[in-house]
């Protein structure tokens, strides 16, 4: 069993615009994993998580650095039932506005060979605007209409579960933050990590579903190129991408912990 390592997190961190942040650990069906220590890789152990060469912002909803925020095959990969919950903690972050997206992807074999193209994506997971427009707005700080608010801070975990019945095999698990603080101008954030589905499930998302990374969303959409700090637009927010798959149950698909 590993433990939680948040090791050289404060370092990766520290100095470095407060805009910025990554996942630095995973919690996978109660076994703690480290992240991969991108800014120190000669003490990064072996990890699950895709080594990313940097944590700053995806600018462009087309950059191929979209779809695992440049990462690469790891080492090591996490076992998972469905049913089963997984945690991602962010060491830092810092901005309250923009949605959770929670994806994950099946690789056709092994992780070596599993790069995450085509519209193999969907998602497991998303969270957005709960704002009422009169008193708290899409670009309200404090209190924040957003989920996303409830990570910042240091520490902090989002914790989705693997759909129940979904079928057994190697898949990617991408945790996205786009943070839309700033009007007009998304920052996207987004990791992976490598686990394997056990059990004999068999369900599969349908096409309705999946989509590809990039491509799930434009430069352009309006829940992307979002006037935030526009009081007279309607203070509501789409999530992009399709609909959240749920397996072959109707459990939660989220909660929160600090």
């Amino acid at each position: 069993m590993l433990s939680t390592s948040v090791l050289g997190a404060a370092a990766l961190l520290v100095g470095s615009a407060a805009a910025h942040g990554a996942v630095t650990s995973y919690v996978v069906a109660g076994t703690n994993f480290p992240g991969y220590q991108g800014f120190s890789p000669g003490n990064s152990p072996n990890v699950i998580q895709r080594q990313w060469p940097d944590y700053n912002p995806i600018l462009q909803a087309s950059s191929a650095k979209l779809r695992c925020n440049g990462g690469t095959s790891a080492k090591l990969s996490a076992p998972v039932k469905p049913g089963d919950s997984v945690s991602a903690i962010w060491g830092q972050w810092t901005h309250s506005q923009g949605p959770i997206l929670v994806w994950m992807y099946k690789c056709a074999g092994d992780f070596a060979s599993c790069d995450g193209s085509g519209a193999g994506w969907f998602k497991i997971d998303e969270a957005g605007f709960h704002g009422d427009g009169v008193k708290v707005f899409l670009n309200t700080e404090t209190p924040s209409g957003w989920d996303i608010a409830k990570l910042v801070g240091g520490n902090k975990n989002w914790t989705s579960t693997i759909p129940p019945g979904l079928a057994a095999g190697n898949y990617l698990i991408r945790h996205e933050l786009i943070a839309l603080h700033q009007a007009n101008t998304p920052q996207f954030y987004a990791e992976c990590a490598q686990i394997v589905v056990g059990g004999s499930g068999t369900a599969v998302p349908d096409a309705s579903y999946k989509a590809a990374i990039p491509g799930y969303c434009k430069q352009t959409d309006p829940n992307i190129q979002v006037p935030i700090d526009d009081h007279s637009i309607p203070q509501t927010y789409t999530i992009p991408g399709p609909p959240v798959f749920k397996g072959t149950g109707a459990k939660k698909a989220r909660e929160f912990e600090a």
